[in-house]
């Protein structure tokens, strides 16, 4: 039988220096997926990369043989041995897994409860994973369901409520840091979406200037002109580093962007006036021996959590509810993907009663020798009556033992006891009977 099969780390279980070594950016993304997916143990897979955790989602026949492969996988992508990051792990099989990226979805498991870019993250991963062709009949159903679950969690409860984010989190640190922000200068390092958000936080708190440093100039000029600041090119930083109180970092860069040497120089020129560098990307941006510097005080998103726990009792209240709804979802979901072992082993007895059905009354019809059209109905018909009535309660109690924790004993007896085919394409059955499911196979 198929099961769902989740290895990851995130916030909780990782450090910022772990999980920046296995994220991956997106053209890293679409390369590992289809380096995934070529492992045997593998029948669908999908990758989710965030700030705050790397999951990597497969279904597969072979739960042991799929987890071993996604860790060597993870080794040979990221050039990092198993010993080193094999305690962060985590592995999630079945319902757990399932009930696990619900929670996800859902901003249950985020560091910020709540916060509504996980959801596009997820989603983002699925159709990545879904364009490449790494996902099928399992994975597609299971982000779909999530996807709603999500929904429902958003519409149905308050956990959106009073706005918390890393970015939120980031410049109520810099208010704490300065408590009055009028004179004091921000530098943003990055134009994405985070970087945007942050941005918009500081500059409600009532900045007295903001720069925005992108690679991309016109992306800076952008965000620059939308929240009246001044854009500069991301080369500029080090120059601009000397005439700054607050640095806030969100690039998606694989390297450093601010190294100790730039900030000495900047120390230099500005006095040894004391600078705040808050640093949200993942991999960061600022060489961590940049805090060893005097009046230099560095924090990367793992400190952020202190100051985001104030923000959050509210969501907290909402998130009984909310994990009410996860938990409806996973069992709403754990009961198609255990049915799907079912709907095989019905078709297959039908199937197999049908045949002796069709042999016995073409025995019997050639006893009887010459015999009218009315009579051959009549012991066709007599013949589906008695298979019919003789089926109806097996597959009753089969169907509704489907998703009990005895299911796969019942249809483990039902392919013993009749000695049927254990290899069957995956099926659905609906109101008009029961209908293939197309399945994205390997080759």
């Amino acid at each position: 039988m198929m099961q769902i099969v989740l290895v990851g780390l995130n916030h909780r279980s990782a450090p910022v220096e772990v999980r920046e070594r296995f994220s991956f950016s997106q053209d890293a993304l679409e390369e590992g997926l289809a380096k995934l997916y070529q492992k045997k143990g593998v029948e669908e897979c999908s990758v989710l990369s965030t700030c705050n955790r790397v999951e990597v989602y497969a279904v597969s026949p072979n739960t042991n043989q799929c987890v071993e492969e996604i860790k060597e996988f993870l080794c040979e992508f990221h050039k990092v041995p198993l010993e080193f990051f094999s305690p962060y792990l985590y592995v999630l099989v079945g319902h757990t897994a399932v009930g696990h990226l619900f929670r996800v979805a859902s901003s249950l498991d985020s560091m910020v409860i709540g916060e509504p870019q996980i959801l596009g993250q997820v989603k983002e991963a699925y159709r990545v994973a879904n364009l490449k062709g790494t996902t099928g009949l399992i994975l597609n159903r299971l982000f779909h369901s999530a996807f709603f679950v999500a929904k429902r969690v958003r519409a149905e409860t308050k956990i959106g409520s009073h706005g918390v984010s890393v970015g939120n989190a980031a410049a109520q640190l810099a208010k704490r840091i300065f408590h009055d922000l009028s004179k004091r200068t921000v530098m943003v390092i990055g134009a994405g979406e985070i970087a945007e958000i942050t941005a918009r936080h500081i500059v409600g708190l009532g900045i007295k200037d903001l720069l925005i440093a992108n690679r991309t100039l016109e992306s800076a000029e952008e965000l620059a002109h939308r929240l009246r600041g001044r854009a500069m090119r991301i080369e500029e930083i080090h120059y601009n580093l000397r005439s700054v109180d607050i640095v806030i970092t969100a690039t998606g860069s694989q390297g450093f962007v601010i190294r100790p040497q730039h900030v000495r120089e900047a120390m230099k020129l500005r006095k040894n006036e004391p600078v705040f560098m808050i640093d949200i990307a993942v991999p960061r941006d600022i060489d961590p021996r940049v805090e060893e510097i005097e009046n230099v005080y560095l924090y990367d998103i793992d400190d952020l959590q202190g100051v985001l726990e104030e923000n959050l009792k509210i969501r907290h209240e909402h998130a009984k509810r909310a994990e009410e709804i996860t938990v409806q979802g996973e069992r709403d979901f754990g009961a198609w993907l255990d049915g799907l072992s079912v709907v095989p082993a019905i078709i297959s007895l039908k199937k197999r009663f049908e045949e002796i059905k069709l042999a016995e009354v073409q025995r019997a019809l050639r006893r009887f020798g010459d015999i009218s059209d009315r009579e051959k109905r009549i012991i066709e018909a007599m013949a589906s009556g008695i298979v019919g009535k003789i089926l109806h309660s097996p597959l009753t109690n089969l169907k509704r033992e489907s998703s009990s924790s005895v299911g796969a004993l019942y249809v483990d007896a039902i392919r013993r006891l009749f000695q049927l085919d254990s290899e069957f394409l995956f099926l659905e059955e609906d109101d008009t009977g029961i209908q293939p499911i197309e399945t994205n196979e390997k080759d």
